[in-house]
């Protein structure tokens, strides 16, 4: 059913409030606005598959209800962007959810299977990709365009049912608690102003104090594309902001000696980043963001990562859990450096299943070998 009238939303809304389930899913366009553009909103229910018209009905804010009721659990498959769109545009975070994407990797599936792959893998359909890169804001929509639309939610439901059980037979449906109560936390879709540099292309390259700098210009950036609703990288490039900080300017001449730079601002804004940027050089070296990157004197912990990937490897494998699900790199890398706090590899299932045992590999209560090319794990 296509939703395009206030009073079919009304009364779809009504007749949701009895399903146990709502399977959702968006299109959306971004390419030229900071805010991504909700253009459509599909969801199943225990009976029914809907195309709603965000951009027809007159109040998308009707849903909160259903949105929010906490019998009804909203299904997802790599849901981040569908839930910022409608913590935005309905202005409320769905729970309870379950994320059909989050779910596979405890299942045998690699950690971001896609949802067309998924389709067939437990529903044995394959999905057309005929529309996948339409322009979702053009109207009318073609009956093609809805049925591809509906197709990303009508298999969700069954994909949800196969994958509870299997979780149920395995113990595991409560590892997932606390993993899609944090997809429902407002803060995962806040953005921090001031945190922003951190994800800037190579900000890597640049010294902390020159990361001072950085932190103002990306900061200024993200306020002025928010303001005008337009990609941030139309206000300045990433590429242009670190450049600008690699030479430390203090006067618009510098910072106008940047490719480009002098095309995207004028002098007033040119005017407020110098200030900006020149107070947090003169600031405290204490002020001065941390590089996140280790300190000359922290010990290289190679050996030791090998060695837990060893593990970690073999616990994958005989759990069939996809290894970037079960341990990263980086939380390897933190425990061989003695960081314990804040690591998600030594919270919940994850320290049960194996974070205390490389903790103990560490320690050197346990020993590594192999044995009919296996690795063996002994325990003094």
């Amino acid at each position: 059913m296509y939703i395009e009238s206030q009073d079919e939303l009304v009364s779809f809304v009504q007749r949701a409030a009895n399903s146990s389930l709502l399977a959702i899913d968006t299109e959306f366009l971004r390419e030229k606005t900071y805010y991504a553009k909700l253009c459509l909103l599909q969801i199943a229910t225990d009976d029914e598959v809907v195309i709603i018209d965000p951009l027809a009905v007159s109040d998308i804010t009707a849903l909160a209800p259903l949105l929010v009721d906490e019998r009804i659990v909203k299904i997802f498959h790599a849901g981040h962007q569908d839930l910022e769109l409608l913590y935005r545009n309905v202005g409320v975070l769905p729970s309870p959810v379950f994320d059909t994407q989050i779910a596979a990797a405890l299942l045998g599936h690699t950690q971001q299977i896609g949802y067309g792959s998924l389709v067939g893998a437990l529903c044995g359909v394959r999905i057309k990709k005929a529309d996948s890169f339409t322009d979702w804001s053009h109207r009318p929509l073609s009956d093609s365009q809805i049925q591809y639309a509906g197709e990303d939610v009508v298999y969700l439901p069954k994909i949800y049912a196969t994958m509870k059980r299997r979780l149920e037979e395995k113990g595991r449906l409560e590892w997932l608690r606390n993993d899609f109560a944090e997809l429902s936390d407002p803060s995962r879709y806040e953005v921090d102003e001031r945190e922003r540099f951190r994800r800037l292309k190579h900000v890597s390259s640049l010294s902390r104090c020159q990361m001072a700098a950085a932190r103002e210009m990306a900061a200024w950036r993200e306020a002025a594309a928010r303001e005008r609703n337009i990609p941030r990288k139309w206000v300045l490039s990433d590429e242009q902001i670190v450049e600008a900080c690699k030479r430390e300017p203090r006067t618009i001449d510098d910072l106008f000696m940047v490719r480009g730079m002098r095309e995207r601002l004028n002098v007033r804004d040119a005017r407020t980043i110098i200030s900006r940027v020149a107070s947090a050089m003169n600031a405290p070296a204490s002020t001065w963001p941390d590089s996140g990157n280790p300190s000359k004197s922290e010990p290289n912990v190679d050996m030791q990562v090998d060695l837990m990937m060893a593990i970690v490897r073999m616990r994958a494998r005989e759990n069939d859990i996809a290894i970037p699900t079960l341990a990263s790199h980086d939380d390897l890398t933190k425990i061989a450096r003695g960081y314990c706090d804040d690591v998600e590899i030594l919270r919940g299932w994850r320290r049960e299943l194996i974070g205390a045992e490389l903790l103990d590999l560490l320690n050197g209560r346990i020993a590594l070998s192999v044995e009919n090319g296996s690795v063996r794990v002994d325990r003094f």
